[in-house]
């Protein structure tokens, strides 16, 4: 049999043991890398392998430990926990409960609320809707909800953390599809890919991420309207009402000051992910020490409630202010956001008495406990990934995989329904990571071969993976939910309460596909800078793709966009605007980015790396690849 086809089996053998493992309850990591050492061995032993390549896993492994933009991910974690063991959540539900309980589907409203602004602060799905779920469905419950709209409202509001930013989700599939984009890109040809970072990502996932908690809300009233009784209004005395505004500016400004520190930074394009993860968690100490200070405060019985209330919203108030002073006029949020909170967090902490500075030290030694856990379980298995994918491909298996999506009736439609319905079914039984580190790898590059945008891909990848969260039988929301609702509502109420969200989450998969403007429209206003407007050139002058050549001896074969060429420039680019020009003997044959290349003679370029500029006296030859340079002078 030949070796080509003995290793796509080989492959497809491969990818079946994995899921058989993973489903059987064999620890990820371990499989992922057990199976590929031992299928790597079959298929050099059948010579469909070559067990040199084995070698170049600890580069590969070097690279994700090393990996500048996953640097985020434990920073994003810590943020969460520190944000779920301060209590910031419950103070939240509760303060919004009273806001809105007054209404029909108040606390359904609330609900969703919060679900959004934890989404969007920790990004953090299992914590949220336990504590959702211990706090919020007794108080449903009591009021006379519909045991359905309780369970479903919480489910899927505690899964919008898998795709509201700053989703870790999100981040690995960015790094991914940057990848897997460069590889599509260069075997269609283009050698210069518009890179994808986790901005674009972010910024492509936040209104889809909206629009989803607003369709929430939409249902929520929806049902309060038709059936007043299942959604029933709260009656609230003076009392309770009393200060309700200071409570709510009290619990909403912490969480909106940490949400502009670190998603406004992102989206806004000012500062990295990483940069606004190490803002987030120095944000979020701030937030537990200002609220463990109030607490003790309390309940030392030295402070009136109504008092503290005051100086808090005094407080927090101005913080947001000068925190949106520093990003409207000192246009970063980096270095100048974390002094600041720095400085705020020191200041803090210097006031807390010994037996409270005792308290936040111990809190920050289980935060660091469960960060190191959930981090090195998160990167372990991306290790084990890393492991699978080289094995698998290099068997053949990403022909195989090709040939099957481009087999598929409907074309690109009918391979992405493919993947989608693939993941969608493994989101039952394996953990999201786990599917991003295995399926995307080795379907995207295809889906994207085949056209496909890779932003709308990502947002697609987290809407869907979230949506598995939700499904029956097996969603793993569910099951966080069933483990803190009380033994009176059972788990085919459950069930049946989360449905009408799951066909919100589809329909909003469908919409999000067939108008992919609703999550490209922000990353190109943010990220894509428009294209230059060049002059029309004279008649005589013009040749194909709209430029301008002038100076004698232009020789171009390029698409591309308006560019100005003169005096000898010799170029096949399809690149974006550049100039190249002055004496004779300028020849690019790169794909980069904007660059000048001119001067004196000879100057000789290949690369297709960042903007540089060649020229000076003769003679410079160039073929990197590399940074921007300055290359000339003889």
């Amino acid at each position: 049999m030949d070796s080509m086809v003995l290793g796509q089996i080989l492959a497809g053998l491969f990818f079946l043991a994995i899921l058989g493992t993973l489903m059987f309850g064999y620890l990820v990591a371990f499989a992922l890398g057990g199976l590929s050492i031992l299928f790597a061995v079959i298929g050099w032993m059948v010579g469909a392998f070559d067990m040199n390549l084995l070698s170049s896993l600890a580069t590969r492994f070097f690279g994700v430990i090393t990996n500048p933009v996953l640097i985020a991910v434990p920073l994003f974690v810590f943020m969460g926990v520190v944000l779920e063991k301060s209590r910031i959540a419950e103070v939240l539900l509760t303060t919004m409960g009273q806001l809105f309980g007054t209404l029909r589907g108040g606390l359904g409203f609330s609900v969703v609320i919060v679900g959004t602004l934890l989404a969007a602060s920790t990004g953090v799905v299992g914590a949220t809707v336990v504590t959702m779920g211990l706090l919020s469905l007794p108080a449903m419950m009591r009021a006379g909800y519909d045991p359905r709209i309780a369970t479903g409202v919480i489910c899927a509001a505690g899964t919008l953390g898998q795709i509201i930013p700053p989703s870790t989700v999100l981040i690995f599939v960015a790094d991914i599809l940057q990848g897997a984009n460069a590889a599509a890109q260069m075997e269609l040809g283009n050698f210069a890919p518009d890179t994808i970072s986790v901005g674009d990502l972010f910024a492509g996932a936040f209104f889809p991420g909206m629009a989803l908690a607003f369709l929430y809300g939409l249902y929520i009233a929806f049902r309060a309207f038709m059936n007043p009784a299942a959604c029933p209004a709260l009656p609230m005395t003076a009392e309770e009402k009393r200060g309700l505004g200071r409570r709510a500016v009290v619990a909403l400004v912490p969480p909106m000051a940490l949400i502009i520190a670190v998603l406004g930074s992102i989206i806004a394009g000012v500062a990295t992910p990483t940069e606004s993860a190490s803002v987030g968690s120095l944000g979020a100490i701030f937030l537990m020490i200002v609220k463990m200070l109030a607490d003790h405060h309390l309940d030392d019985g030295s402070g009136n409630a109504e008092v503290l209330e005051k100086r808090l919203m005094t407080f927090w108030l101005g913080f947001l202010a000068v925190l949106v002073a520093v990003g409207f006029f000192g246009g970063a949020f980096g270095l100048l956001t974390l002094l600041i909170v720095a400085v705020a967090v020191g200041s803090v902490a210097v006031l807390m008495t010994g037996a409270l500075r005792a308290r936040f030290v111990e809190v920050i030694r289980d935060t660091n406990k469960s960060t190191m856990s959930i981090t090195s379980m998160i990167f372990i298995i991306l290790l084990g990934a890393t492991a699978f994918a080289l094995v698998f491909t290099r068997m053949g298996g990403g022909e195989l995989v090709q040939g099957m999506l481009e087999d598929m009736p409907g074309g690109q439609l009918g391979a992405l329904i493919v993947v989608m319905a693939i993941m969608f079914v493994l989101g039952f039984f394996l953990d999201t990571f786990e599917i991003v580190f295995i399926v995307v790898p080795i379907t995207a590059p295809i889906l994207l071969m085949m056209g496909l945008d890779p932003i709308l891909l990502g947002v697609l990848i987290g809407i869907n993976l979230q949506t598995s969260f939700l499904t029956p039988p097996f969603g793993f929301s569910l099951f966080y939910l069933r483990g803190v609702a009380p033994k009176s509502i059972s788990t085919g109420t459950i069930y049946r309460g989360v449905i009408p969200f799951v066909i919100i989450q589809l329909a909003m998969l469908v919409v999000v596909y067939m108008f992919p403007k609703t999550v490209t429209w922000l990353p190109d206003y943010l990220f894509r800078s428009p294209p230059a407007v060049v002059a029309p050139a004279e008649p005589a002058a013009e040749q194909s793709g709209a430029e301008s050549d002038a100076g004698g001896g232009a020789f171009d074969l390029d698409g591309g966009t308006p560019e100005g060429e003169g005096g000898g420039a010799f170029d096949l680019d399809g690149g974006a605007p550049e100039g190249e020009g002055g004496g004779g003997g300028a020849f690019d044959l790169d794909g980069g980015a904007p660059e000048s290349e001119g001067g004196g003679g000879g100057a000789f370029d290949l690369d297709g790396g960042a903007p540089e500029t060649e020229g000076g006296g003769g003679g410079a030859f160039d073929l990197d690849g590399g940074a921007p340079e300055t290359e000339g002078g003889g």
